[in-house]
């Protein structure tokens, strides 16, 4: 692993942080727009059919039916009303004209009737709604002599143009119908259409009333809007001369656009109680959704500079988040590599890179106690390799003596020299031979206990009384040398093997009585402690140098001249002593006093 890591981190991220941020342009840039256009489609598309269900439920109630308008409006932003069969606006009495028909013969169905006509879609609400008195207001007046066209639909008369008598030049007109109505008499004129009479009129009268709307009623927001109006008058012109291509049973939602805004329509058709068919008209803006898009190109300008910073930062700070445990991993196992296991890792998280810190720093924890172990066991072997060394060196020595005394004695009575001291030489050869078989029984016995395979067997049993019977055994001994023994015991029972016990207090005192001048002192003593009973064996005599106390356990160990062979031994009862109570677990030692020397032992009480 290289530092490149970090790098490689930093790019890969700034890379998809980057393609993140291009995919939320790009979709809010060209999928928004379409998105938010059928969000908004299918919105109004619940709204109206929830319109639809309270207007069903208002019983024709006008001021329900404003106030549905205009909640409408504003939930949605969007304009709705409803119209009648012929397209005219179905709930509204706040703008028309009353007119008294003159007596004709030519129009005797409605000659002398006073007849209402709507004017929203002839004429334009601001010019109502100014300051100053407007013209409409001031030549529309009662008793005003008025010529109105109309285009009769079925029963129904749809006027399109109204025209002051006295003012022939002064007109206001629905201009759709008109230029319909025109573009027909061209194509009759022509010959282009099988019509060979439109069904129009012209009903002259004077007006009886006129009724004007102030700005403050509920319908005012609809006249107003003249672009909702020009749709109306479009809808209504259709309606009227294409009604076929007018659905009368679903929803229609038709497109345009105007002054580079684009609108949708919705009509929808409904059922009266009476059957009569009216229509839920309904347009919407989707300028919003074009202002907004524009609004985020403009932002994402500066957007993406602060973004492109947050991203490099991050990066970075990314990348050196993930790579720094990485890299601390990698030195600590190229330091592992080396054998050095000094170095742990700081475990600074709980994920992956965490458990796998954790992972490694055990493996370091393992890998140096086995290596430890591992150097032990050399080192161990290395010192077995010795002791081996010195082991056979010891026993060559030791049994290079005894054979060549055997040898001698051999060849004295072979050459027949001094055949009256025969029997002498005989009993030298034998005392040879029980001291070689000594030194084979404790050798066995040493390479047992070292062997690692030997058990203790642990009984209980009274130490005080082990000693004893071992003194009396060794009685004789004592008094060949007229030694004093001493015994300070104490009652107490212990846990330990009891043969190899007594084996070790038998080393001790023979030791001591071999080392002790004649006529001089041997102290035992038992001191009990808390949870041990501590055995001491002194002997008055020559101390032990003390850089030499140690070496005392060792095989073969002779100390100075006064610790030779001829005072007997095979000089393996201290070295089988130490691994007997080595394999006890117990401490164990020697110690030079004022004028002797002590050997210990600790034995643990019997619980």
């Amino acid at each position: 692993m290289r530092a490149s890591i970090v790098v490689k981190l930093f790019s890969l991220t700034t890379l998809l942080c980057l393609f993140i941020l291009t995919t939320i342009y790009l979709g809010q840039t060209i999928f928004f727009k379409q998105y938010y256009a059928n969000r908004k489609v299918n919105d109004i598309q619940t709204n109206i059919q929830s319109y639809k269900e309270n207007y069903l439920k208002s019983s024709g109630d006008v001021l329900t039916i404003q106030k549905l308008e205009q909640d409408f409006y504003r939930q949605n932003n969007a304009w709705i009303t409803t119209l009648d069969s012929f397209g005219n606006l179905k709930n509204v009495n706040d703008f028309y004209v009353e007119v008294k028909m003159d007596t004709a013969k030519s129009n005797a169905e409605f000659s002398g009737k006073t007849m209402t006509f709507p004017l929203y879609h002839m004429m334009n609400i601001n010019e109502i709604l100014t300051s100053t008195p407007s013209q409409a207001k001031s030549l529309l007046t009662s008793k005003a002599r008025v010529a109105i066209s109309a285009y009769k639909k079925d029963l129904a008369l749809i006027p399109y143009r109204v025209q002051l008598v006295e003012k022939g030049n002064i007109m206001w007109e629905n201009e759709k119908i008109s230029k319909k109505i025109y573009d027909l008499q061209m194509d009759i004129k022509y010959n282009k259409s099988e019509k060979t009479l439109l069904p129009e009129t012209v009903l002259n009268g004077t007006i009886t009333k006129i009724q004007f709307p102030t700005g403050k009623e509920s319908s005012s927001f609809i006249y107003t809007n003249s672009l909702f109006m020009d749709r109306l008058k479009d809808f209504q012109t259709n309606l009227i001369f294409d009604g076929t291509k007018i659905s009368d049973t679903s929803l229609q939602i038709l497109d345009f656009t105007q002054n580079d805004v684009k609108y949708k329509l919705f009509i929808d058709p409904i059922q009266d109680q009476d059957g009569t068919t009216r229509y839920i008209f309904s347009m919407a803006s989707l300028q919003p959704v074009d202002e907004a898009v524009q609004m985020l190109q403009d932002y994402y300008v500066y957007l993406i500079g602060l973004v492109m910073l947050l991203i490099v930062l991050a990066a970075w700070y990314y990348s050196r988040k993930i790579a720094n445990p990485l890299l601390q991993i990698n030195r600590t196992t190229k330091r592992m590599a080396s054998l050095d296991f000094s170095e742990k890792i700081v475990i600074r998280s709980n994920d992956e890179i965490g458990d796998l810190s954790q992972s490694i720093n055990s493996l370091s924890q393992s890998l140096h106690s086995y290596i430890e172990q591992l150097q032990k066991d050399i080192e161990k072997e290395k010192q077995l390799e010795n002791t081996r060394r010195e082991f056979i060196s010891g026993v060559s020595h030791e049994l290079k003596t005894p054979l060549s005394i055997m040898k001698s004695c051999i060849s004295i009575l072979k050459d027949g020299v001094a055949t009256h001291k025969k029997d002498y030489y005989f009993d030298a050869m034998d005392k040879e031979v029980d001291k070689m078989n000594l030194l084979i029984v404790d050798m066995l016995e040493l390479a047992k206990f070292e062997s690692g395979t030997y058990i203790m067997k642990m009984e209980t049993f009274n130490i005080d009384k082990l000693i004893e019977d071992i003194c009396e055994k060794l009685s004789v001994e004592f008094s060949t040398k007229q030694l004093h023994v001493q015994t300070e015991l104490a009652a107490v029972a212990v846990l330990a093997n009891q043969h190899r016990i007594e084996q070790v207090l038998t080393n001790f005192l023979t030791n001591a009585i071999r080392y002790t001048p004649e006529q001089e002192h041997i102290f035992i003593s038992i001191k009990e402690e808390l949870d041990e009973v501590k055995v001491c064996i002194e002997n008055k005599g020559a101390h032990i140098p003390a850089d030499q106390l140690d070496k005392i356990w060792d095989r073969f160990y002779r100390g100075d001249a006064a610790r030779h062979r001829a005072q007997g031994g095979t000089g393996l009862g201290l070295a089988i002593s130490k691994n007997i109570l080595e394999l006890h677990g117990v401490p164990y030692g020697a110690a030079n006093t004022e004028d002797g020397v002590l050997f210990f032992f600790c034995l643990n009480k019997q619980g």
